[in-house]
């Protein structure tokens, strides 16, 4: 079975921290609207979605929004 992309949209310019830490291998981080940061990327199932909102909480990382993107590549 395929996994499905989502975005998440979290508080603050982080992408550049996240990636250097190693923390969304294989997720694109871009600057969102409002000084916010854009993350994408492939997921397998619901347990892979909430894993990474648990990474993000123990980072104390603001979420703002989370959603499927359809037909969307990273």
């Amino acid at each position: 079975m395929a996994g499905r992309h989502v975005e998440v949209v979290v508080e603050g310019n982080l992408g550049s921290l996240l990636e250097q830490v190693g923390a969304l291998h294989g997720f694109s981080c871009t600057a969102a609207q409002h000084g916010g940061t854009r993350i994408v990327g492939q997921v397998p199932d619901q347990a892979a979605v909430l894993g990474l909102l648990e990474l993000l909480d123990e980072l104390h990382v603001e979420v703002v929004s989370v959603r499927r993107v359809e037909g969307a590549a990273p």
